[in-house]
This record gives C-alpha cells, structure tokens and sequence, in this order.
C-alpha cells in the first residue's frame, strides 16, 4: 500500500514525518525531491532557464530561488508553467525509488494522489499556520497568507482524504501517529505491499502531467 502525507504550509506535516521517520517509517519527500532535480536534472535546467530566464541559475550553478519564487508568484499561470515541468519528474522519481510513503505538500493539485492508495492530511488552523510561516521563513504575516491562498483550501483537502491528523499544538500528535501506524500494519497484513511498477504508473497515471 502507497501513502501519502499531505498538508497546506504551516501544517507541520513535515514534522509529523519526522516523528514517522523515528518509528522506521521512510518517506519520500516531494519538496527536496523538486528542489533536488531542479538541481541536478539538466534536463530541468534547460526548461526552467528557457522559461524564466538566464538569471534563473547563478553562474555557479546554484538555482536562483528569489528569482523562480518571484516568477511563481507573478500569476497563476507562471505557478503552472513551472508546476508543468518539475511535476512529471518528481513523479517518475518517486516511482523509480520504491518507497512506501510520500510526502507531498499538493497532492491533489499535482495529481499525485493518483499515485497512490491512501491519503492522510495534517491539518491546523490558519493562525496557527500563519504563525509558524512567519517565525519559519522569516516573513510577513501578508506573505503567509499568500502562499497559503496559492494552495487548496484546507477543508477541501481534509475532505478528499482517507485519515486525518490535527496539529494544532493542543492534541496530542503520538496518540494520532501511532493509530496510523496501527492502521498500516493491520491493512498490510490483509493486502500484499507492492513496489509500483513503473511502466504501468507512467501509463495509468503520467499521461495527464506530461
């Protein structure tokens, strides 16, 4: 069974994998994945430079994340355009790695939720999230709340999800991570884990992210 974890920004749903991670659970990580690729893929690099320009990489090599972050911002479509290149990547990625778990901060706009079996969504509520941006990433409070508004609604993601983890810093998250793991364990044991196998993913499920 393939799992995914998902969350707006500011969730903490990369904490919530870290707890995971202490009790042996490998996931696979979208985000360092993307930021991976967009590195070290030259393939990536090409389209990205072609897209939004020269000043996309610094002359020694490294991505210029002010400049791809003001590109993204600009307009929906630019968010796209990007979202058009990295995404087909990632996926086949994740596919050639074999892990079990994902971590995916848009699961469903991306379309990786086709990609997998079961979705839990860590949730908070947007103060909170908004909170934890600003004192993470060291900006405003109108800029968290930008990047939240760049992403689906929380409850429309909550909806769509098979479990639900609350990380509002009031109920405790190992009860919830361990009912989780309780739960793997118990439908693992009922259905056979397979690794994915890549040509039937890239052709069920690809076609639409290329």
């Amino acid at each position: 069974m393939i799992t995914a974890i998902t969350g707006g920004i500011g969730s903490g749903k990369s904490f919530v994998c870290r707890l995971l991670a202490e009790r042996g659970i490998e996931i696979y990580d979208c985000d360092a994945a993307a930021k991976r690729l967009m590195r070290n893929s030259a393939e990536l690099r090409q389209q990205l430079s072609e897209l939004i320009g020269s000043h996309t990489y610094f002359p020694d090599g490294r991505l210029n994340k002010a400049a791809v972050a003001a590109f993204l911002l600009q307009s929906d479509d630019h968010a796209q355009a990007i979202n058009d290149i990295v995404h087909p990547a990632v996926a086949r990625d994740f596919i050639e790695s074999g892990y079990q778990w994902m971590e995916c901060a848009i699961l469903y706009e991306s379309g990786f939720d086709r990609l997998v079996d079961r979705v839990i969504a860590v949730t908070a509520p947007d103060d909170v999230r908004i909170r934890r941006i600003v004192e993470r990433d060291g900006i405003t409070p109108e800029e968290a709340r930008q990047w939240i508004n760049r992403q689906w609604p929380q409850q429309k993601t909550a909806m769509l999800a098979d479990l639900l983890i609350v990380n509002d810093g009031i109920q405790p998250l190992l009860p919830q991570i361990d009912r989780i793991i309780y739960t793997s364990d118990m439908t693992e044991k009922s259905v056979s884990p397979q690794k994915p196998n890549k040509k039937k993913y890239e052709r069920d499920h690809l076609s639409h992210l290329r």
